[in-house]
């Protein structure tokens, strides 16, 4: 009866402190640029009245389907299918902030340093959203030293790290390729019409491809390949910084740290203007 109730009040208090919110999230910034620069680029074609002239599968053919192929020449397959996984990543969600990764890692560190080590599997449930931090709990609560939890987080963070800057590395490739293959395309367009300048009726299908095909690389590059490259490396670097805090945070756990250090160890990582006051 007695265990009961003591564990009915720790609940109670465990209510009562309220965890900050973590997990990924839709990316609009992602989604309203990369949609509304072809909506842009769509309503151009639909207001020249001939949107059907810029519709053309050999072009088609010619970049999209060359520039997967020689990108692939450059990475393994494996690496092709991870960085088509992330691109899709990256153009929906984006990871938890800095702000809320201390947030949440003081979070636990108040509720483990009121309620002891234990009571922290009463909110991992509420962690798989943040897989890195759920793994780095989950050590602390199984009584894996400090060291041991920073060294094996800290291997993980740099492999994610490597990760994602391979991915960037496979769209910054095929935004590369991309305008060559255009280019390419130009250029057998441009060898059909000289061949053909007998018969006036093939000089505009050949000028078609010549022109489409550097249309379709400069977009492919400049519209979807290298911003989402650029917006991968940002997500890693934020990505970085989070399994960072979130490994400090887990140390001091296991360390059974003062919280309030904590918060201002986490402090110094973050920029001035966007530092926290959890206890304050």
């Amino acid at each position: 009866m007695a265990d009961t109730q003591t564990t009915s009040a720790q609940g109670q208090a465990t209510a009562e402190m309220k965890s900050p919110r973590i997990g990924p999230s839709v990316d609009f910034a992602t989604l309203l640029g990369v949609s509304g620069a072809f909506a842009m680029i769509a309503g151009a074609m639909v207001l020249s009245g001939q949107a059907a002239a810029f519709l053309d599968v050999p072009s088609i053919l010619i970049v999209i389907g060359g520039t997967f192929l020689v990108t692939t020449v450059s990475f393994s397959l494996t690496e092709i299918g991870q960085a088509q996984g992330l691109m899709f990543r990256a153009a929906i969600y984006h990871a938890d902030s800095p702000e809320d990764a201390v947030m949440q890692s003081l979070y636990l560190a108040d509720l483990a340093r009121k309620r002891g080590r234990l009571a922290l599997q009463t909110v991992t449930d509420s962690l798989h959203y943040a897989p890195f931090l759920y793994r780095a709990i989950c050590m602390v609560v199984d009584g894996i030293p400090a060291d041991e939890v920073e060294r094996v987080m800290n291997r993980e963070t740099e492999a994610t790290f490597e990760r994602h800057q391979r991915a960037a590395g496979v769209l910054r490739r095929a935004g590369e390729v991309a305008p060559a293959m255009g280019l390419i395309g130009t250029l057998i367009g441009l060898v059909q019409m000289l061949g053909s300048l007998d018969d006036p009726s093939t000089i505009g299908p050949a000028m078609a491809v010549a022109l489409l095909t550097t249309f379709y690389g400069a977009v492919l590059a400049n519209m979807v390949f290298n911003p989402l490259a650029s917006k991968l490396e940002r997500n890693a670097q934020i990505e970085s910084m989070v399994c960072q805090i979130y490994t400090i945070g887990a140390a001091s756990i296991s360390r059974q740290e003062n919280p309030r250090r904590l918060e201002m160890m986490l402090n110094t990582i973050l920029p001035p203007a966007e530092r926290v006051a959890y206890f304050d």
